[in-house]
């Protein structure tokens, strides 16, 4: 399958980044938008702010876990001010419309339960809502909306929120397969994982050694402490199990929170027939 580049345009409305910013993509007739929740009321009169979109509010839950809350508004600012009345979670906002009369009702909704579905399959983000309710549309509204929302998932990341790309999205791999690596010892700890555009990715069901060295850095071991307390570790005939897929920021904080010591990622991940991480990479 052929892929394209995108040229993405952000502009930054008072000229610093902690204001309102627009951002527009090269042939595309949207405009995502994202503005923190103290500067709303001072960009309500704009006219982005005065159509039909979908949105997504971004703050922390109860446990300080990345939180969001996605909706749809035919005219979002009003929509924004009854959240600001009402939600104390959210510190900024994203919503995206369009810069013609392209989306109507339907088309927000529509967004609306694509967002959500997508935000739950990424799992990156606390998301604390109802199921939105999806409209009946043609197969081409549909075609024409997934479109809209491939944009939309583009500048999502790309204004700093990866909340609808799932751990798959971030594997390098070909048209036949994908990198996958072991990390095992005599003890019966066994990770499998891969490398990550974000830094290394261990597979659900992995088995993680519980007791701890005195080597184990002390980040990896609160990290681990905050594992377990989500419940992404869980204790299982001796050994820490993995209950999703977990991104960790190197393959050495990968290596070593399955060891539970200090270890070197390189070295430690290895094929099905021994061929160590370190020189696949070079």
């Amino acid at each position: 399958m052929n892929t394209f580049g995108k040229t993405i345009r952000l502009f930054f409305v008072d000229g610093t980044p902690n204001s309102l910013t627009t951002a527009e993509l090269s042939n595309w007739t949207g405009i995502g938008i994202r503005v923190p929740r103290i500067k709303v009321r001072e960009f309500s009169n704009r006219t982005e702010f005065r159509k039909p979109g979908v949105y997504i509010l971004i703050g922390k839950g109860d446990n300080n876990e990345d939180a969001a809350y996605i909706g749809e508004a035919e005219v979002i600012a009003d929509r924004l001010a009854h959240h600001i009345a009402n939600r104390d979670f959210w510190n900024e906002v994203l919503f995206f419309g369009s810069k013609d009369q392209y989306l109507n009702k339907a088309g927000v909704k529509y967004l609306e339960n694509r967002l959500y579905e997508l935000a739950m399959h990424a799992e990156r983000y606390t998301i604390n809502q109802n199921i939105p309710t999806r409209p009946e549309l043609s197969e081409a509204e549909q075609a024409e909306l997934e479109e809209f929302l491939s944009n939309v998932k583009i500048l999502t990341a790309s204004l700093g929120h990866k909340i609808f790309e799932s751990v798959e999205e971030t594997i390098e791999q070909n048209e036949t397969n994908q990198l996958v690596l072991f990390c095992k010892n005599g003890a019966g700890a066994n990770s499998k994982g891969s490398p990550s555009t974000e830094g290394f990715v261990v597979y659900k069901d992995s088995l993680l050694m519980v007791t701890e060295q005195p080597s184990l850095n002390e980040g990896i071991v609160l990290e681990r402490n905050k594992m377990i307390s989500d419940g992404i570790l869980q204790l299982e005939n001796g050994f820490y199990k993995l209950t999703k897929d977990y991104i960790f920021n190197s393959s050495s904080r990968a290596a070593s929170a399955t060891l539970a010591r200090s270890a070197n990622g390189p070295l430690e991940w290895k094929t099905e027939t021994g061929i160590q991480l370190k020189n696949l990479e070079i």
